[in-house]
């Protein structure tokens, strides 16, 4: 080992291991920069038309935006929803089809409020029909979130109780509806109608998630600087033992022939 071309070897085998730390290293930062989330204001209210619009999935920055937005709730698209949790304990939620003011008159569903039971939503969402009749335009707020996938029943439950809020079923109950543009989103009411509870839905707390991906190369990174320095032993270690068997044989072969010496 203290050879001067296994000295120069051994520092050949660090540097390289140093550059694949160097790299591990790398893999990790972006690892970590991969999962950081950018910060922003969900509870600053933003103009929906500014934040998502209809007809395509809404961005992953967007979700649980507190927005605003002016229209008028269309009269009889009341649905409930059942399986709803609010504060653990699970009811129903009544949601109505929203007509935005835009060009278009791009519809989105809003969940009005929660309710303990189904008989209490019922009520409401009869309530809300007729109190929506009027038409006149109101701002609503509220904070939006991606639609929910449909789900079919399990039992023979009523055609207006639901299990999701699926926008891609609700356009489908709502009557008279015809091609208009539709949000793939719904806003939760910051603003409950008399009968029903507020909706519980917090602010979003995003959590941090490391890319995988990166992580495993940097650990393959840490493999191959521990393999650069192992490798530089198994070559010395191969050539010490090689030099000890050829002085095994030469002291045989030095041996042999001095007792053949010896005979003669």
């Amino acid at each position: 080992m203290l050879r001067p071309r296994w000295v120069l070897a051994l520092l050949g085998a660090l540097a390289v291991a140093a550059v694949f730390a160097v790299l591990g290293q790398w893999q990790i930062a972006r690892a970590v920069d991969a999962g950081q989330t950018a910060d922003r204001s969900t509870e600053i209210v933003q103009p929906l038309a500014e934040i998502a619009g209809p007809d395509a999935p809404i961005k992953q920055s967007a979700t649980g935006q507190m927005v605003s937005v002016d229209g008028r709730y269309v009269v009889g698209d009341e649905q409930i929803i059942s399986g709803r949790l609010n504060g653990g304990t699970a009811g129903f939620w009544v949601v109505s089809h929203f007509q935005i003011d835009a060009a278009g008159e791009p519809a989105i569903p809003v969940a009005r409020g929660w309710a303990a039971d189904a008989e209490t939503a019922e009520a409401v969402a009869a309530e809300l029909a007729e109190q929506d009749a009027s038409g006149e335009s109101v701002t609503l707020t509220g904070r939006l979130l991606p639609t929910e996938g449909p789900e079919f029943p399990t039992d023979a439950a009523s055609a207006r109780v639901m299990r999701a809020l699926a926008v891609s079923a609700l356009i489908n109950l709502w009557a008279d509806f015809d091609n208009r543009s539709v949000y793939s989103a719904y806003i939760v009411s910051a603003e409950p109608p008399a009968g029903l509870v507020q909706i519980d839905s917090p602010e979003p707390n995003p959590e941090v998630e490391l890319n995988w991906l990166n992580i495993f190369y940097a650990v393959e990174w840490a493999v191959f600087a521990g393999f650069a320095v192992f490798l530089w032993y198994r070559l010395v270690r191969d050539q010490w033992e090689r030099e000890r068997e050829e002085a095994e044989d030469d002291a045989a072969a030095a041996s042999a022939g001095e007792s053949l010496s010896n005979r003669a």
